[in-house]
């Protein structure tokens, strides 16, 4: 049973800022300011992403502005961050190979990359690099602002109806605040986690709450004997 899951497309930001290799330290930073965002994709000729700038990679040119040359004392870290103070482009302030994603991945795929890596936002790449939006952390939670009505709407049509082909007149179905509460009668003991899990799985469902009965239970040892001839 496939549900049709939103992915990074379907509420991904389209017009995008970015910066070109060659755009100032004081011009990326005067976007992020006016824009109010906190990274930007850096892309070269034909709009292909090749690193990203964040407000920490800026942030290191006031980090050492006071520090004692130590060059024998320093870390690669060290190294690399001091390189990133005296930078002056985008080209040598950027984190790359930037962390990117496609268009097509689903909303929880996108939110556990966003996790593994403790960033914000990423850019969306076709298979050949380009740019085509950015997703964040924001776009992301957009599914849990859809109006209880609409959600309780794709749970009769996509869960019982098309994916069970259940009688949607046997389950009662309350949406509020995101909350399904689920009661009435199924015919099989065995259809409700199937149910639960799918209702579970629908965009912008906080929780299930289960009262649901059946007619048969067909999860016994029972129920599944094979008899003798």
């Amino acid at each position: 049973m496939q549900m049709r899951r939103k992915t990074v497309q379907d509420v991904m930001t389209r017009a995008v800022v970015a910066a070109y290799q060659h755009t100032s330290f004081k011009n990326i930073a005067q976007i992020m300011i006016q824009r109010g965002i906190t990274a930007l994709p850096v892309i070269c000729d034909g709009r292909k992403v090749i690193g990203v700038v964040s407000e920490a990679d800026l942030l290191t040119k006031e980090q050492h502005k006071d520090d004692e040359k130590r060059p024998w004392l320093e870390s690669r870290h060290d190294r690399l961050s001091r390189a990133k103070a005296r930078a002056v482009t985008a080209e040598e302030l950027m984190t790359t190979p930037a962390i990117t994603i496609r268009p097509d991945t689903t909303i929880a795929q996108a939110a556990r990359l966003l996790d593994r890596h403790r960033i914000k936002r990423l850019p969306v790449v076709d298979d050949q690099n380009v740019l085509l939006g950015i997703v964040s952390r924001r776009d992301l939670l957009r599914v849990f602002a859809r109006p209880d009505e609409e959600i309780r709407e794709e749970i009769i049509q996509e869960v019982l109806t098309r994916l069970l082909m259940a009688d949607p007149e046997a389950v009662s179905i309350n949406v509020s605040n995101g909350i399904v509460t689920l009661g009435g009668t199924l015919e099989q003991r065995s259809l409700i986690p199937i149910v639960t899990r799918l209702i579970a799985a629908t965009e912008g469902v906080v929780d299930v709450i289960d009262e649901l009965g059946y007619v048969d239970d067909d999860t016994t040892e029972a129920a599944h004997r094979v008899p003798r001839a």
